[in-house]
C-alpha cells in the first residue's frame, strides 16, 4: 500500500543532541538517518511500494511525489531547509489532499509522521486544534480520521520520559484514537543516539514493512513466493469475540475452475504473487522484479534460468482461461489468476475471499466441490456446452418474488382498477379476477390496511347493482361472494384474515359446464 512520509522541519527539530565521541547532531539529523534506513530497506524488500515525502512546519510542501525511486527520496532528505513553528494539522490536511488526488478514497495507505513531539504554540498548535475540534463546521473539519483506509505511525525523535514531562504523548495518542485506533506511536528507548534511532525504525519495519513470504503448493509442486502488498489480518464482525484471521504461509491449491464460472466475485483485497528464485545453496537470488541496477539484472538473469512452478502456473492459467482456488486457512479461500497489465505483460494475482464455508453463493460450499471425475456424468456436457454453475438457491430470494408495492397512490389505484375491469367481464375472467383479488387481499393484510378490504368490498357490491340485464347470472353471485369474504377479512379475526388463505370462486349451478346445466 502507498506510503507518505511526513517530516517535521520546524525549528524545534534543530535542537542539538550530544553524542559522545562524535560531532554534534541535531534531531533532524537523527530523523534523516532513520528514514534513510527505512528507504534502504524498502528499496531492497519493498520495490513495488509507492512512497512520497512531505515536509511541514506552519505550512506543508510535497518534496517528492509518489515514486519507486528511493535514491530520489534519500537525496531529498539532505536538501531539507529549516522553517518556523510546528503545525501538525496543516500537515495532515496536506497528506489527505495528496493521497485523495493520487489514489482516491478506497486504497489503504500508510502515513509515517516523523516529529520531535513538540506540539507547536498558539493558533495552529495541536493543543489548539484538538480543543476546537468539536466547534467546527463540516467544511473546516479536523483531518482525522482520514477519508480513506489508513494507518498512522508517529516516529518521535524523543524518549518516553521527555514526552511525558511535556504532556505531548497524550495529544499524540489522541491522534491515533481519532484515526479509529489504526496506527502506533514509536519512541526512542534510552538516550538519543544513532543506534537507538535505528532500533526504533527497525520496530516500524518489523511491524509494517516486512515482506510476506509463503510457499505455494499444488500436489508435489512447490514454489517460494512473495505476496505483495502484505495481506492484512481480517476480523470477522459477526463473531462474539472477534479474533483477527491471518493467512497461512503455506498456500495450498485445492482445485481449478473456469473463469466464467467464478465470474467477478467480491474480494477483500488483491495481491501480486512474485516468485522467489533460490540458488543451489538455498540463498535468495531475486523476486522476479526488474530493476535498472546491473547487479539486479544479473541476478534476475540467473533466476530466469531456474525452473519455477510459479511461472508454470501463471502460464497455464493464462492459456486455459481458469483460476486456481487456494486454501488460505481454516474455512478461508482465495483465487490465483492471471491479470494483464497490457497486451504483452501480465501478472499472477491472488484475491482473498471473505472467510467462511460459502464465500461465493453461486458455487455452494467450498468443501463440497470436487473433481469432474467424481461425477456420474460430465457436468459441463460432452461438448463443453453447459455449466453446473450458478447453483440455484434452495430458498426463493425475497427480491426475486413478485411483491406488491404501493409506494405511490397510482400503484394502489392501478391494482383496484384491474380488479374492477375483471369483475365486469365475469364469468369469462373468473380465474384472473380471483387471482388479482387474492394478491390485493394478501398485500392489505401484510400492511395492516384493513380499510382497503372494506372499501373494495363496497366497490364490488356497487358493481353488482350496476350489472346490465344481459349479464351472466354467475357474475352477480361471484361479486357478492367476493365482497362478503373481503368484509370478513377486514374484521381482522384470525378465522377470516389468515394471510395464507385464498378466496376461492363460488361454485354455482351456472359455473359448471354447459352439459351439466342441461
Amino acid at each position: 500500500m502507498p506510503t507518505v512520509v511526513v517530516m517535521d522541519v520546524s525549528l524545534s527539530m534543530t535542537r542539538p543532541v550530544s553524542i559522545e565521541g562524535s560531532e554534534e547532531y541535531q534531531r533532524k539529523h537523527l530523523a534523516a538517518h532513520g528514514l534513510t534506513m527505512l528507504f534502504e530497506h524498502m528499496a531492497t524488500n519493498y520495490k513495488l511500494e509507492f512512497t512520497a515525502l512531505v515536509v511541514f512546519s506552519s505550512l506543508w510542501e510535497l518534496m517528492v511525489p509518489f515514486t519507486r525511486d528511493y535514491n530520489t527520496l534519500q537525496e531529498a532528505l539532505s536538501n531539507m531547509d529549516d522553517y518556523d513553528k510546528t503545525c501538525l494539522e496543516s500537515a495532515l490536511v496536506g497528506v489527505c489532499n495528496i493521497i485523495q488526488q493520487e489514489w482516491g478514497g478506497a486504497i489503504p495507505c500508510q502515513v509515517v509522521l516523523v516529529t520531535d513531539g513538540c506540539l507547536g504554540i498558539g493558533r495552529g498548535s495541536l493543543r489548539h486544534s484538538l480543543a476546537t475540534q468539536n466547534q467546527r463546521s463540516e467544511s473546516n473539519r479536523f483531518p482525522l480520521p482520514f477519508p480513506f483506509p489508513s494507518k498512522l505511525y508517529i516516529m518521535c525523535m524523543a524518549n518516553l520520559e521527555e514526552l511525558q514531562s511535556t504532556d505531548s504523548l497524550e495529544y499524540l495518542e489522541r491522534l491515533i484514537d481519532l484515526n479509529n485506533g489504526e496506527g502506533q506511536i514509536f519512541t526512542i528507548d534510552g538516550p538519543l543516539c544513532l543506534k537507538n534511532v535505528q532500533s526504533m525504525f527497525g520496530k516500524l519495519i518489523d511491524l509494517a514493512y516486512t515482506p510476506f513470504h509463503a510457499v505455494l503448493k499444488c500436489g508435489h509442486l512447490t514454489a517460494d513466493v512473495q505476496v505483495f502488498p502484505r495481506p492484512e489480518p481480517f476480523v470477522v464482525d459477526e463473531e462474539i469475540d472477534p479474533i483477527p484471521k491471518v493467512i497461512n504461509t503455506d498456500l495450498e491449491i485445492v482445485g481449478f475452475i473456469d473463469i466464467a464460472d467464478i465470474s467477478s466475485p467480491p474480494v477483500l483485497s488483491r495481491h501480486l504473487v512474485l516468485p522467489i528464485a533460490l540458488n543451489k545453496e538455498g540463498d535468495e537470488v531475486g523476486t522476479g522484479i526488474t530493476d535498472d541496477n546491473e547487479d539486479e539484472n544479473s541476478a534476475n538473469q540467473i533466476a530466469g534460468k531456474i525452473p519455477n512452478f510459479c511461472v508454470l502456473l501463471h502460464g497455464s492459467l493464462k492459456v486455459e482461461g481458469m483460476v486456481a482456488i487456494v486454501q488460505l486457512g481454516p474455512e478461508w479461500h482465495g483465487m490465483l489468476y492471471s491479470q494483464a497489465d497490457s497486451k504483452k505483460k501480465s501478472n499472477l494475482m491472488m484475491s482473498l475471499f471473505e472467510p467462511g464455508p460459502e464465500p461465493l453463493p453461486w458455487l455452494g460450499k467450498m468443501a463440497q466441490l470436487g473433481p469432474i471425475s467424481d461425477a456420474k456424468e460430465n457436468p459441463y456436457g460432452e461438448d463443453d456446452n453447459k455449466s453446473p454453475f450458478p447453483l440455484q438457491p434452495k430458498n426463493k430470494r425475497s427480491y426475486a418474488q413478485n411483491v406488491t408495492v404501493w409506494i405511490k397512490p397510482s400503484g394502489l389505484q392501478t391494482d383496484v382498477q384491474k380488479i374492477l375491469r375483471n369483475a365486469r367481464k365475469l364469468p369469462e375472467k373468473t380465474q384472473t379476477f380471483y387471482k388479482e383479488l387474492n394478491r390485493l387481499r394478501k398485500a392489505a393484510l401484510a400492511f395492516g390496511f384493513l380499510d382497503l378490504l372494506k372499501g373494495v368490498a363496497d366497490m364490488l357490491e356497487r358493481e353488482c347493482t350496476l350489472l346490465p340485464e344481459t349479464a351472466h347470472p354467475d357474475a352477480a353471485f361471484q361479486l357478492t361472494h367476493a365482497a362478503q369474504q373481503l368484509k370478513l377479512a377486514s374484521t381482522g379475526t384470525c378465522e377470516y384474515a389468515a394471510y395464507d388463505q385464498n378466496i376461492t370462486p363460488l361454485h354455482t349451478d351456472f359455473s359448471g359446464s354447459s352439459t351439466e346445466r342441461m
